[in-house]
């Protein structure tokens, strides 16, 4: 049997060093990466009952001790608010009766009757995001109970470019994200509102080109560097013309001013 060399040996250990490095990801990379959810610390179904997040106002009152209990505090960056008596207690992503219920327990040792109640005052809201060929993009306050049909027209999409058969409803994440097409014209066409999905808090609404408007952004994307040329030409011109303009102001005035000695 015939033995391998000592440089094979060292280029074959390379070779499974730099395989085990590659199917490695690296421990920061991990702990950087999203596990759930759209990527915020917290998130829920607003709609069915609010919860508090990092810049919220949370007010509380109580029946039986109203002055020594009554507070309104905006969560803080670190999901907490500093109330009487208890001092800092973490409440981001709790909803309203949730934070009752810790609160309850929260006092209990201190007071014998209880009866807390709490409000969520939401001072930036909930939002969804749309892009594509409409003319309102970017981040849209949602109000509750809209549908897809009307944020699409809502953002007002472009009569001529606007593929409302292809409406695209994307609820990201990282483990099950969910991408559903929607065409939104048939709801014009033949009133099936079938599709007509609810909008929830984070998703993301594209409304993509037609196939003539895909085309035609393909051809000014090939007729980019041309037009660029033609621009920088057509600037040159102008500038030659201005400075041309300018020397003959000059030359004229020039002239008159001799003439006038």
């Amino acid at each position: 049997m015939q033995k391998s060399s000592p440089w094979a040996r060292l280029l074959l250990l390379l070779a499974v060093l730099l395989t085990a490095c590659s199917t490695q990801p690296d421990k920061r990379i991990l702990q950087l990466l999203n596990t759930s959810g759209f990527g915020k610390s917290y998130t829920g179904n607003a709609e069915e009952e609010n919860y508090i997040t990092i810049g919220d106002t949370l007010s509380v009152t109580d029946t039986y001790q109203p002055q020594d209990l009554k507070a309104s505090e905006r969560v803080a960056i670190d999901g907490t608010v500093l109330l009487p008596v208890i001092g800092a207690v973490s409440v981001a992503g709790m909803t309203r009766t949730e934070i009752e219920a810790f609160l309850m327990d929260k006092y209990s040792p201190y007071y014998d009757l209880l009866d807390i109640k709490v409000r969520i005052v939401s001072s930036r809201g909930k939002f969804f995001f749309i892009y594509g060929e409409v003319k309102k993009q970017g981040r849209q306050n949602l109000e509750g109970d809209l549908t897809i049909w009307e944020a699409v027209m809502g953002a007002s999409p472009d009569n001529e470019t606007a593929n409302l058969g292809r409406v695209k409803l994307i609820r990201a994440d990282p483990r099950d994200p969910t991408i559903v097409y929607v065409d939104v014209g048939q709801l014009i066409e033949t009133g099936d509102s079938t599709f007509n999905i609810k909008v929830k808090e984070l998703d993301i609404i594209y409304v993509p080109p037609t196939i003539l408007a895909q085309v035609g952004y393909f051809i000014n994307t090939l007729l980019f560097p041309v037009k660029l040329v033609l621009s920088g030409i057509g600037d040159a011109v102008r500038t030659l013309t201005n400075i041309s303009t300018i020397n003959n102001n000059r030359n004229g005035r020039y002239n008159n001013n001799q003439q006038v000695f």
